[in-house]
């Protein structure tokens, strides 16, 4: 089955497959072997304290593999400044460079005059419109259904990306609800050009840095063990449901503000989670694809498995 897209052409890769940014959780280890997969693996840049942990991150990653790869910029959600750590990228020679949240117009003009393909996420049409307007060559596209910071505007991945693809020239990429070789199939009929999966690469080998707890509750919880936090404040994301996020809505329903949630939606409390497996004194970030996520593989048995789901499909249709 020929996988080409404008994606992996873009990309230089194998397969339309891209791992997200995965706050915290996206070092070198699932970087790498998403690249050697045949994927586009992602380092996260802003979880690291300084930008010369961010060189040695990539450095790690071009040891591991010679396949190209991303580093992702989580602008505006920590109001950390990010020019000293994207320069680190520039510098490094990165191959990709996507980015979520806030406005990436700044990482745009930075980058100006490389090589680095740029990548937006984006959860609505009028976005992806813009991020192609400012020069992104590709959009990825994430639905309410998506771990982690969504849209505002609650729409699902089977409505949205139809209405991107019609809205861009460039290519796009879907995110949002996609765990298997049948999401894979499901968003090249939709008109997507590749996929962008994070919660479905947590539950994997190399996912060396999340808790075994984490992992745990993600092949056991169902698509209904999720809710949506911190639409209080605008920026919606969805969690594991837990006596934490209970008590985020709890405030976020009696009109609390940001300075009544700031310590219980902190990076140091999606840490203890995630890292420690505190699960009653923090929160991690996941998506209603758990419901489809059953065992925890190696990222190379993962894509084995996606890519002969998918070519099953294909065979079907031809019939």
């Amino acid at each position: 089955m020929n996988w080409q897209t404008r994606v992996t052409e873009i990309l230089n890769i194998r397969f339309p497959i891209i791992q997200g940014g995965l706050a915290y959780l996206a070092y070198s280890e699932l970087a790498a072997a998403v690249s050697n997969a045949g994927g586009l693996g992602q380092i996260t840049a802003m979880s690291l304290g300084k930008p010369n942990q961010l060189r040695e991150e990539i450095r790690k990653v071009k040891q591991l593999t010679n396949k190209p790869f991303g580093v992702n910029f989580a602008i505006g959600q920590q109001g950390r400044p990010f020019a000293d750590f994207l320069q680190v990228a520039i510098d490094e020679q990165v191959p990709v460079v996507s980015m979520t949240g806030g406005n990436p117009a700044p990482i745009f003009e930075q980058l100006k005059g490389t090589p680095i393909k740029k990548l937006v996420l984006v959860a609505a049409r009028r976005q992806a419109v813009k991020a192609e307007e400012l020069g992104a060559d590709a959009v990825m596209v994430v639905g309410q259904e998506g771990g982690g910071h969504l849209g505002r505007d609650d729409v699902g991945t089977m409505v949205l990306i139809p209405q991107v693809v019609d809205a861009v020239s460039i290519p796009v990429i879907a995110s949002g609800g996609i765990g298997d070789g049948r999401g894979l199939m499901a968003a090249l009929s939709l008109g997507a050009e590749g996929i962008e999966m994070g919660t479905r690469f947590i539950a994997t080998k190399e996912c060396v840095h999340a808790s075994e707890l984490y992992k745990k509750t993600l092949v056991e919880g169902t698509e209904a063990g999720t809710v949506v936090i911190k639409k209080a404040l605008g920026t919606p994301a969805r969690a594991l449901a837990n006596s934490w996020t209970e008590k985020i809505l709890e405030i976020e329903k009696n009109q609390g503000d940001y300075e009544q949630l700031k310590d219980f939606i902190s990076g140091r409390a999606n840490k203890r989670y995630i890292y420690d497996g505190a699960a009653e004194e923090g929160f991690a970030w996941a998506g209603q694809v758990m419901g489809l996520i059953n065992d925890i593989p190696t990222v190379k048995g993962l894509f084995e498995r996606m890519i002969n789901e998918a070519q099953q499909i294909r065979a079907k249709w031809g019939n």
